[in-house]
């Protein structure tokens, strides 16, 4: 999928494979994204995300995508690694199930996007509205009739970048998705529903 942005320039979407692996590694940086989480906060057991954060973390998701497991897209402006969405079905983040805030809802089987980072040069020009949809489109196109979201709202007050890794509700509501629940003021549980369902 490709489409043409001129605040941006042109902006494809990747499924993070082995070929693409030092794509992430690219836009992940020496610092793993944020302070060396590589993506698996939401995979880990918190003891174990603490005891490998850093080159641990890495190992760890490098593992799955050696493995054939798509653990997110890449988003490129110009073919430069600009952006991440980390999208999988929810059985694969594990750390949802221990939230109370962001405990299942029902039964219904869901995909679930639990992260963003965007580059530096490409933040505040919509870059995590559009890997969104696309992470969204992956998915549906994958079978999930739901994909679900956990974004922050930030209430009119600004947030610094790092405290937003979840996305922001305006970023899923230009996206398509509804809210259905909030068990915290500030986390609103969004979803995403296939058309025809």
């Amino acid at each position: 999928m490709t489409v043409a942005r001129k605040q941006t320039g042109t902006v494809t979407f990747r499924p993070v494979t082995p070929s693409r692996w030092k794509d992430l590694e690219t836009l992940f940086g020496e610092r793993g994204a944020c302070g060396g989480c590589w993506c698996m906060w939401w995979r880990m057991p918190r003891s174990e995300f603490d005891a490998k954060r850093g080159a641990g973390t890495k190992r760890a998701l490098k593992a799955l995508v050696t493995r054939g497991k798509v653990p997110g897209l890449l988003a490129y402006v110009d073919g430069v690694p600009a952006a991440w969405c980390c999208i999988a079905p929810r059985r694969h983040f594990p750390a949802l199930d221990r939230s109370r805030i962001l405990a299942p809802l029902d039964d219904a089987v869901v995909w679930s996007v639990v992260c963003f980072f965007v580059a530096r040069p490409f933040r505040r020009q919509g870059l995590t509205a559009k890997v969104l949809a696309a992470a969204v489109d992956y998915a549906h196109r994958r079978g999930a009739r739901v994909v679900e979201g956990y974004p922050t709202d930030p209430r009119g007050k600004p947030s610094p970048d790092p405290f937003v890794f979840t996305g922001l509700l305006s970023a899923f509501e230009r996206a398509g998705f509804v809210e259905v629940a909030r068990r915290s003021p500030t986390r609103p549980i969004m979803r995403h529903v296939a058309k025809g369902n």
